[in-house]
């Protein structure tokens, strides 16, 4: 039998304590469109779109099921891929308010060598913005 394989991603889920900061944070800082779905017989879900993505926003403690075995706020290490360069990245986050952790540093991404930037959202998530490195 021929091993079945995936070949992409469709959404994933982000745990958030407070939904307004969090949903601040990722249109106001990282530039994403914040939608309210309305699904029905359930409560408003809320979703973050860039690109052909999305991400999925579950309230801490209010989470849809099913969901991960540890849903916690805080615990994700996301890289984003930018074509902005760094340095009106870097000017854009300081305007914002937004601390940057490190960078920028060079890193190894799935496709190619990156140049990386590292923030922080409200709830702790460590946040990669990425541009391939020429």
């Amino acid at each position: 039998m021929e091993q079945p394989t995936l070949y992409s991603l469709d959404h994933l889920v982000i745990t958030a304590a407070d939904m307004d900061a969090t949903i601040a944070f990722y249109t106001h800082v990282l530039g994403m469109t914040h939608r309210t779905l309305d699904v029905p017989g359930e409560r408003p879900r809320h979703a973050l779109f860039f690109g052909a993505h999305k991400i999925n926003l579950h309230q801490r403690g209010a989470e849809f099921e099913p969901k991960a075995a540890q849903a916690n706020a805080g615990t994700a290490d996301l890289c984003f891929l930018t074509e902005i360069p760094l340095d009106i990245w870097q000017a854009h986050l300081t305007a914002t308010g937004t601390q940057i952790e490190l960078g920028p540093v060079p890193r190894t991404g799935a496709q190619w060598p990156m140049q990386s930037l590292y923030v922080r959202d409200p709830d702790g998530n460590l946040i990669e913005i990425a541009i391939r490195a020429d």
